[in-house]
């Protein structure tokens, strides 16, 4: 297989002091490709994983015909000439295969799963049959009314030898692992699990722990739990490097030696213009910084960069713009990094039960949605009644997104706007 190419030193790179959200998606769509090698793991480790290679029909999916229901199996074609009355000539269990043709006008006892004999093409589900015993033979009368192939599944009617199942950079879902498993593949190629360093930044910041309690001007640190349980939804491998103090030597040596073992180093915080944020400094000192401050709320201070083949994110040290801004960009650069195909999430059209008398033009707001009906069959969406970028309220109650072009200042009620619910950022629903 052809070798990932090493991250390109221009990735980011631009000639905005601020960037729209459509251009940050056209540049890392652009520019973000494969870093990581393959591996062959066992098909029950491959959840999540991103393929590495294509996954192609060995064979039919059924293999044979069968029955879809417990019932008696027969030759729709010997019906009429037995008025529906048929011998059981035969009991056909999943698993055993008749090697002999069946006489004509019989029918044979068959259960779900189990291989159609020879011959015979409709299956009647048993509770609407009539079995009987006629001089010591068994017999059973179906019903008439069914169609040909009724209650019978046709060899190749899931999947047919040769078909292409799933292509190289698709994420495999539980759905997926049966498909394949269905083939009969029980191990597949999938590209290595990223290595991410994550780390927090903030003189502030205390990590709670059993008898912590914060002093006055100290907070806990959310930001990092809430990032690690983001990233445990893709396939990476996560180095916690705790919470660094707001001292430019410590952030700059704990940076340049993560960058050296990690593909991705992940920050909170310290991302902004204040004179103790030493995030920025460290990331031009060490690297290059190709994107910071974008048109967008939440996030505007994430910055974008990468130190040697290491790709680095400064994420807002604020909950709700963290989360916002993990969701909308560094998860599909983690999953790019790793050769997923580049998938937009679905928009959902959705009437607005809130109001914004006014909205800055030329940004992009990410507003907090909450679904529910203004009137039966209608579904609408309400935003979080409070706007703040550190209430974790809000992502706990949001359903997903609200989003508002930057070409929209106002929004009245009844109007349609798009939503983008979490489950389409890799998130499970509440």
């Amino acid at each position: 297989m052809k070798q990932p190419r090493k991250l390109l030193n221009d990735c980011f790179l631009h000639d905005k002091d601020r960037l729209r959200h459509d251009d940050v998606l056209t540049l890392l769509r652009e520019r973000i490709s494969t870093v990581t090698g393959t591996e062959t793991v066992a098909l029950e480790a491959a959840c999540g994983r991103v393929l590495a290679q294509p996954i192609t029909a060995p064979r039919n999916v059924p293999l044979s015909d069968n029955a879809a229901v417990d019932g008696y199996a027969f030759r729709h074609a010997d019906f009429k000439e037995v008025g529906g009355w048929f011998e059981v000539a035969d009991r056909v269990a999943a698993g055993h295969i008749r090697t002999t043709k069946m006489p004509r006008q019989t029918a044979a006892r068959i259960f779900t799963g189990a291989a159609m004999p020879e011959g015979l093409d409709t299956v009647a589900m048993q509770e609407d049959c009539e079995p009987h015993i006629q001089n010591d033979r068994p017999y059973v009368a179906i019903p008439p009314g069914l169609k040909h192939g009724a209650n019978c599944r046709k060899s190749g009617e899931d999947v047919l030898e040769g078909t292409t199942v799933l292509v190289a950079g698709d994420s495999l879902r539980a759905q997926d692992l049966a498909a394949i498993a269905s083939l009969g593949v029980g191990e597949v190629m999938v590209y290595r699990k990223l290595k991410v360093a994550l780390l927090s930044t903030g003189d502030e910041l205390l990590r709670p722990a059993p008898g912590v309690a914060p002093q006055p001007g100290q907070v806990f640190d959310a930001n990092s739990f809430m990032l690690k349980g983001l990233l445990e939804t893709l396939p990476v491998v996560v180095t916690d490097l705790g919470v660094l103090a707001d001292d430019a030597k410590l952030i700059r040596e704990t940076i340049s030696t993560a960058a050296a073992g990690h593909v991705m180093i992940l920050t909170s915080g310290g991302a902004s213009r204040g004179e103790e944020d030493h995030i920025i400094t460290a990331l031009d000192e060490l690297g290059q910084r190709h994107l910071w401050q974008l048109a967008i709320k939440p996030g505007r201070p994430m910055t974008m960069g990468q130190i040697g083949n290491c790709v680095f994110v400064g994420l807002p040290g604020n909950p709700v713009a963290a989360f916002v801004c993990f969701l909308l960009y560094v998860r599909q650069i983690i999953l790019s990094l790793q050769g997923s195909a580049w998938r937009d999430p679905v928009r959902f059209p959705v009437k607005a039960a809130f109001a914004i008398g006014r909205k800055k033009p030329d940004r992009r707001e990410f507003l907090r949605g909450i679904l529910g009906r203004t009137e039966p069959g209608t579904l609408s969406v309400t935003k979080f009644d409070r706007d703040g970028s550190g209430l974790i309220t809000s992502l706990r109650e949001a359903d997903g997104l609200i989003e508002i072009p930057e070409a929209v200042t106002r929004i009245e009620p009844g109007d349609t706007v798009s939503f983008i619910p979490f489950s389409e950022l890799g998130l499970p629903s509440r």
